[in-house]
């Protein structure tokens, strides 16, 4: 990057980039649970009973996938090696093209008429809990990074970001 476009490029401190994160994902929790409850509330026979499957479907949901990316994006925003770094920054390319192609697929998915609605009320159920635990993963390694307490056990997530960055220094990115 060079000198003049960084300078004008549009740079926020980290903490603020860890903040618009978490606010994304806490949005998108938001938005896929209303869907999830408005299914289930319209067409369960048994509320409750998928309510807590949907709870069931959440833990491996969270644990396999949302974890790992949220604490990638929270650590490559924390070793970012600008101190104010653009402010779109909180995703790379990847990330915001995984997250388009989840606005998407969740565009479809409550539009089909194939899957009946209480399934699909109770997946997106799993979903918007699993978005919300990322909500509050980002608020509390947040937390930690201003109180000075991040977590750096994770070497080898921190090492391919440092890697990630060095190789997009090199292309001139």
């Amino acid at each position: 990057m060079t000198k003049l476009s960084h300078k004008y490029k549009p740079g926020a401190p980290k903490i603020v980039l860890i903040i618009l994160g978490a606010a994304l994902w806490a949005f998108a929790s938001y938005r896929i649970l209303e869907l999830g409850i408005a299914m289930i509330e319209r067409h369960a026979l048994n509320q409750w009973l998928n309510y807590l499957i949907g709870l069931a479907g959440f833990f491996p949901f969270f644990l396999l996938i949302f974890r790992k990316v949220s604490r990638r994006y929270v650590n490559r925003i924390i070793h970012h090696k600008y101190e104010r770094p653009c402010i779109f920054g909180f995703f790379d390319l990847r990330g915001y093209i995984l997250m388009s192609f989840m606005i998407v697929m969740g565009i479809m998915v409550s539009r089909w008429d194939v899957i009946p609605e209480v399934y699909k009320g109770t997946f997106f159920i799993s979903l918007g809990l699993s978005l919300l635990a990322s909500a509050l993963f980002y608020i509390i390694e947040g937390i930690k990074f201003v109180q000075g307490r991040h977590d750096l056990s994770n070497e080898r997530l921190n090492r391919a970001a440092t890697f990630q960055e060095r190789d997009a220094d090199e292309r001139g990115e």
